[in-house]
């Protein structure tokens, strides 16, 4: 497992290539809410997301070889996007695969920062595809089975526990585990009396399954929220998780997109299902903890198109 001097060194690596997002109280989501909430907004990250910090650590981390032969990333979209990205800033050649149910603005903007974009039939294809491609020299940029990236992920963690108030209970989304593996480390050193969860959506509940089986295990994904939807968590991630995290709960993903809804009229933010989640969980953790609760979310990213949404919402008869 990772600890928070692993973090500390990513901040400090990746410092000038992403931005060091707000935390902030939102007035409209602790009155619908009920409790104190405050924010940590990485849908403000560069590529929309916080995976530009994952992304950054990794690529700064590679030898000059490494960096000739180039990198290749699989992702259900904010990672591959990141990955581009960040890869071009760096001069580094970069291959992404993505399955082809990713938004298409994901595709878009990774061949716009100048990827070779690879699609494939699923996710299970597309990690398929990447060993193949490991096999011919890329280097992998995992979306979260590796402790680098990991730790570029923590440094959410690392700004939320130094720029939040008093907080009793954190909520973080969970797709591979990376992210909330790496902010439920530093928030353990940093604030060890917090509570973590983590939130999946039905049908990308890889962590909870695995969870409930004692390790990594295969789901079917079929999910609205892409990226959420990893085939199965790492063993490296469960641990972080089995060992950190308090629960990981489940929502819907009427619930979620209806999450994206009210963070937009009452938090003022445009976010996707990944984020959206996490608003239906938190009414959950206030149930359970009770008045005296003070709630961080971890806005994750906010990579979803008017369109998106209109038609997620209609779908699931929300207006």
């Amino acid at each position: 497992m990772i600890g928070i001097t692993d973090i500390e060194a990513a901040a400090e690596r990746i410092a000038g290539h992403v931005v060091r997002t707000p935390t902030l109280p939102s007035p409209g989501l602790s009155g619908l809410l009920g409790v104190p909430v405050i924010v940590k907004l990485e849908l403000l990250q560069r590529t929309g997301s916080f995976k530009a910090r994952g992304a950054a650590a990794k690529l700064l981390s590679l030898g000059e070889a490494e960096r000739a032969a180039g990198v290749v990333a699989v992702s259900g979209g904010n990672h591959g996007i990141a990955v581009a990205v960040m890869a071009a800033a760096l001069d580094v050649k970069a291959t992404v695969v993505m399955p082809r149910s990713a938004p298409a603005r994901a595709v878009e903007i990774a061949e716009e920062a100048g990827a070779s974009v690879r699609l494939t039939d699923g996710m299970g294809s597309a990690f398929s595809l990447v060993n193949d491609l490991r096999d011919e020299g890329l280097t992998l940029v995992h979306p979260f089975d590796d402790p680098v990236v990991i730790a570029g992920q923590g440094t959410v963690g690392l700004e939320f526990a130094q720029d939040a108030d008093e907080l009793t209970d954190v909520l973080v989304s969970v797709g591979g585990g990376g992210l909330i593996s790496g902010v439920a480390t530093a928030l353990r050193a940093l604030r060890p009396q917090v509570r973590v969860w983590g939130v999946e959506t039905e049908g990308a509940e890889a962590m909870a399954e695995a969870l409930k089986a004692g390790g990594p295990v295969p789901v079917e994904v079929s999910s609205i929220s892409t990226t959420l939807s990893a085939p199965a968590v790492a063993p490296l991630t469960y641990e972080h998780v089995a060992a950190l995290v308090s629960e990981v709960l489940v929502v819907p993903d009427r619930e979620a997109v209806r999450g994206c809804l009210e963070l937009a009229e009452h938090a003022k933010v445009w976010t996707e299902p990944a984020a959206g989640c996490l608003l239906p969980a938190a009414r959950r953790v206030v149930e359970r903890v009770g008045p005296g609760a003070r709630l961080g979310l971890v806005v994750c990213g906010g990579n979803a198109s008017a369109a998106d949404m209109a038609s997620w919402a209609e779908r699931f008869g929300l207006r």
